[in-house]
């Protein structure tokens, strides 16, 4: 477990993956700084890349390590996800990392480095809101405020209504998952995570329903589904279907591939690319209390 943060600790943040402008980061560094941190920021951030990235691959992985292996930095934020951190997560050097942590933070895209580090050296990290987040009033809200909770070594209790299809029961085990097709784009790689025995969360956004069918049956085949302690459904934002219609509802579709097993199931869980993301610490345990009326999950 890395260490928690004290106030005048130093705060990075850098774009690892898709580009992202100064100006919508700005709000999230100001209220770090309100928070009682210092925030350092990259030059991905608002860089000067004509491409969908925040810089080149070269680039991106240069300022990570440098601030991965920075002591003066304890934590480091991602600006945003999109796409890039699985180009570069093979060179990135956890030597350093690994002899003194720090929490790193990030969803969607960030799922490839939450599971790799996971996987390979059982450091927990941060699965939470980045810097858009913050902007609209995001700020002020639960969703970034359970970061700020999270990042002070305050103790995670969420709670949330329940659902139809859920699958009453409880679950103990470290909390894995995150962003669904990255989780089934890590199947086979070195990033790809063991899930028995452990609670399992998946979210996504702007995915064809067939094809959220298609990446949970890969999940299924490669075993990721066998022998969970339990099983909590994010939101899956932006979802869209094609001018044949699947026939099915992305909850329906989950519910029947998951109908075989025993295992407490939550769904809509406020875990999500809309602005219902709890911050969850990746690798850490917690309890699934999965009930007639409601859903809690606490550490």
């Amino acid at each position: 477990m890395p260490p928690y943060l004290q106030k005048g600790d130093t705060i990075g943040i850098t774009c690892p993956a898709g580009f992202m402008t100064r100006e919508r980061v700005q709000v999230c560094i100001e209220t770090l700084q309100s928070w009682g941190y210092n925030v350092v920021v990259g030059n991905t951030v608002g860089s000067n890349s004509d491409n969908y990235f925040s810089g080149t691959d070269g680039e991106r992985l240069k300022e990570f390590q440098l601030m991965l292996n920075d002591d003066n930095i304890k934590t480091i934020l991602c600006g945003r996800g999109g796409y890039g951190m699985g180009r570069i997560i093979e060179k990135i050097d956890f030597k350093k990392f690994k002899e003194k942590p720090k929490w790193l933070i990030g969803f969607s895209d960030i799922t490839i480095l939450h599971s790799h580090i996971h996987s390979n050296y059982k450091i927990a990290t941060l699965h939470a809101p980045m810097a858009g987040a913050f902007n609209d009033g995001g700020a002020e809200g639960e969703y970034v405020l359970s970061l700020k909770n999270a990042l002070e070594g305050k103790k995670i209790k969420y709670e949330c209504a329940a659902h139809e299809f859920n699958k009453k029961g409880e679950a103990i085990g470290e909390l894995v998952g995150g962003n669904l097709a990255l989780l089934a784009h890590c199947v086979g790689t070195s990033s790809d995570i063991k899930t028995k025995g452990k609670i399992l969360f998946i979210e996504d956004v702007g995915e064809y329903i067939y094809n959220v069918d298609r990446m949970l049956y890969q999940l299924k085949r490669s075993g990721k589904l066998d022998k969970l302690a339990g099983l909590i459904v994010g939101g899956f934002t932006e979802s869209k279907d094609t001018e044949r219609p699947f026939g099915k509802t992305i909850d329906v579709i989950i519910k029947e591939i998951l109908a075989e097993y025993k295992y407490p199931v939550c769904f809509n869980f406020p875990v999500s690319h809309g602005k219902e993301n709890y911050a969850l610490k990746v690798g850490v345990g917690y309890k699934l209390k999965a009930g007639k009326n409601k859903v809690i999950l606490e550490e």
